[in-house]
């Protein structure tokens, strides 16, 4: 099992790391246009491996994408990150460059490989991948459900004031500040709703500020977060390696799903060896299917900026 990861930013290098950690794959390939960057991310992983007790061999290259060949799975983590004040929206003049030509390489020297999408803005990235890499429609994975349903979780948590462990729920539609859609009807403690345990104010402020999870840490950091996404990406990766058939949260292409059709939105798919091996239709309120259809208008806009 190869598994490639393209940017050896923060996010890709906490990608690599915790994949290698889980010790479920042969090979983690680091790419990076920064000369030695990828290499040196690598080597220090590398250093880690006896400290961390594992066996996965991690290498690095600059550009070249010839080592990237074979790989079973592939993450686009590559792109400029989001500055404070920006949104990801509008990220999407430079990275949508970056990340077309990316596709390109890694399916020329993978024909087989099933693409996990990280950069941003994340939905409309995917659709990109969607619409110039030719591969089929399971073999194409945006990222951000999965994140923003550990946010959404950690938020539960504190409000609830319970352990992490008891806490279960999911975030779909966009993968935006304003298009996200935590779905609070479903969310749990140990099987029993969260509504019974929050008031109306705690309710509130558990969603809000999962909307904005990305912009608050970016506020704080300076840059995007790395650890929360690098360790969604691994939890993905693994449900593919391992062939888990876990239900996941993640940006796929909609045909006729939750009432959409030609674009990527955040929905439950259950994630095996083949990529998305079905997507689950999960029942919404009235409230909740107008906010998706809200969500799916807003991604629209800004795919209408694409050029292929």
């Amino acid at each position: 099992m190869k598994v490639t990861v393209v940017g050896a930013g923060a996010v890709g290098a906490s990608c690599a790391e915790y994949i290698a950690m889980k010790n479920f794959c042969s090979e983690v390939v680091l790419v990076d246009i920064k000369e030695g960057f990828a290499e040196g991310k690598a080597m220090d992983l590398m250093q880690t491996a006896s400290l961390n007790g594992f066996d996965t061999k991690i290498t690095g290259t600059t550009g070249d994408y010839s080592k990237t060949a074979g790989s079973h799975i592939a993450v686009i983590t590559s792109g400029i990150p989001r500055k404070p004040g920006m949104t990801r929206e509008e990220l999407i003049g430079i990275n949508a460059g970056i990340v077309k030509e990316v596709t390109e390489n890694l399916v020329k020297n993978s024909p087989d490989v099933i693409i996990i999408v990280v950069s941003n803005p994340m939905d409309t990235m995917a659709y990109l991948v969607h619409k110039t890499s030719g591969l089929p429609k399971h073999k194409i994975i945006g990222m951000g459900g999965a994140l923003d349903s550990a946010r959404f979780k950690y938020r539960l948590a504190e409000a609830l004031e319970a352990p992490i462990s008891d806490v279960d729920g999911m975030v779909i539609a966009a993968h935006s500040d304003t298009g996200m859609l935590p779905l609070l009807s479903k969310a749990t403690r140990n099987g029993v709703p969260v509504t019974e345990f929050l008031s109306d104010e705690q309710q509130n402020y558990v969603i809000e500020e999962t909307k904005v999870g990305g912009a608050t840490l970016t506020k704080l950091l300076g840059t995007s977060a790395w650890y929360a996404p690098g360790a969604a990406v691994s939890v993905m990766v693994q449900a593919i390696a391992c062939d888990q058939k876990k239900m996941i949260p993640c940006s796929l292409m909609l045909d006729g799903e939750y009432n959409e059709t030609d674009i990527c939105l955040g929905v439950p798919a259950i994630i095996g060896k083949n990529g998305v091996e079905k997507i689950v239709n999960v029942t919404l309120t009235a409230a909740e299917q107008l906010k998706f259809a809200e969500a799916a208008k807003a991604v629209r806009e800004v795919n209408g900026d694409l050029k292929f």
